[in-house]
């Protein structure tokens, strides 16, 4: 204050300091971040003008690469923490896991538009998108998968509509949306199921072609828990993510409950896999060690068994930083399972050899990175979080 007057913090501090002040606040990811979304506007434009040739390996031979394996497969699949955490909260009435429904609300949300903008990359003629609208084919996967995808979609706008409506001071319209979100979240529920599955569907038209380490008729169910396993595991690293981010206390009491699901549902994702591997005589694929069979072990022991004994530790659970870092494993393992299925299977069953283009790295990579912004954008505008005062005993 000078004169009864305030200073503004540029004179207060002084415009040389302020200029330190902007650059202290840059850092080494960041700037990285910003350069892969910016990367995105050249890439689109050589996709989008010059074809999908331009900037990808994609053939006839191999027409399922990064971007389903990545995009589309690993994108939803991560996405199911908001299902999960709803489900949790409106089913179940568990009201404990209420402070991480908006969390794990806006992640799902972002997560399924950049699927969206993921698939458009994909499709030879994205112009075409619009067709399964009305031009219905009930007996086809992709068409139940992509109709889940845009209600689901939908219906994540609306779950994540009280937050802008709160913000905006809409009351009216905020009540509304409050009073109907137990029904959008059966909903969501009910399509979650239906399309986390479907996507396993997708390979069981094809067992000649896939290599019998991940072909498998349970697929579908294989899909849908491990899913679950990963969107439990994203969770738990967002709201990790967000204390390191903003300064906000971690509730590490509801993220021990999850983590105690996790080692659940990993359990059951692998009793399942090798369940399937024995009544199909497949587990002695893996032997002679080759490419795909240590790719195989890396998944499942690194990327599932390791994890759920970790995460079965209650010292493991109880430490915000351990839990994280087991949690990351969880994700991990489920992302290279995910590729395995799309790319390592297929190489293995059609004697083809894929390898993504610079391109199509970037934009995959370029889009996490969007993804990222978007939910820290979010965070420091929306009322995202509860305030400190709301949560339980956190650590």
């Amino acid at each position: 204050m000078a004169n009864g007057k305030a200073i503004s913090p540029a004179v207060e501090i002084g415009l040389p300091g302020l200029v330190r002040l902007h650059l202290s606040r840059v850092t080494f990811w960041g700037s990285v971040s910003w350069l892969l979304i910016l990367a995105l506007v050249p890439l689109a434009y050589l996709r989008f003008v010059k074809g999908i040739g331009a900037v990808s390996n994609l053939s006839d031979a191999f027409p399922w690469g990064l971007w389903v394996g990545f995009d589309v497969l690993c994108g939803v699949g991560l996405a199911a923490g908001g299902f999960a955490v709803t489900a949790t909260v409106y089913v179940l009435h568990l009201e404990d896991y209420r402070p991480i429904v908006r969390p794990a609300v806006l992640t799902a949300f972002l997560g399924y538009l950049l699927v969206i903008v993921g698939l458009a990359f994909d499709l030879g003629k994205p112009w075409n998108i619009w067709r399964p609208l009305v031009s219905w084919n009930p007996s086809s996967v992709m068409f139940e998968v992509g109709w889940c995808v845009i209600l689901y979609t939908t219906v994540l706008f609306f779950e994540f509509s009280p937050v802008w409506l709160e913000r905006l001071g809409l009351r009216r319209p905020l009540r509304i949306v409050k009073k109907v979100t137990p029904v959008l979240v059966i909903a969501g529920v009910l399509l979650s199921t239906l399309h986390q599955s479907s996507l396993g569907s997708l390979f069981l038209i094809m067992p000649e072609k896939m290599s019998p380490l991940w072909y498998s008729p349970l697929l579908p169910l294989q899909f849908f828990v491990s899913a679950v396993a990963a969107g439990l595991a994203m969770t738990v690293i967002e709201s990790w993510f967000s204390r390191r981010a903003f300064g906000r206390p971690i509730e590490t009491h509801l993220l021990d409950g999850l983590s105690r699901v996790s080692v659940l549902v990993l359990g059951l994702f692998l009793m399942l896999r090798f369940r399937d591997l024995l009544a199909r005589d497949a587990l002695q694929t893996i032997f002679p060690l080759t490419r795909d069979s240590a790719l195989f072990l890396a998944e499942t022991l690194g990327g599932f068994a390791l994890p759920m004994v970790l995460l079965a530790i209650p010292r493991i659970r109880h430490t915000p930083r351990r839990l994280a870092a087991t949690q990351g494993l969880v994700v991990l393992g489920f992302i290279v399972h995910r590729l395995n299925v799309a790319i390592t299977s297929m190489e293995a069953g059609r004697g083809v050899r894929y390898a993504p283009a610079l391109a199509e790295f970037l934009i995959s990579v370029g889009l996490v990175a969007l993804g990222i912004k978007l939910f820290m954008f979010a965070c420091r505008h929306l009322p995202i979080f509860p305030p400190a005062h709301a949560l339980g005993p956190t650590r």
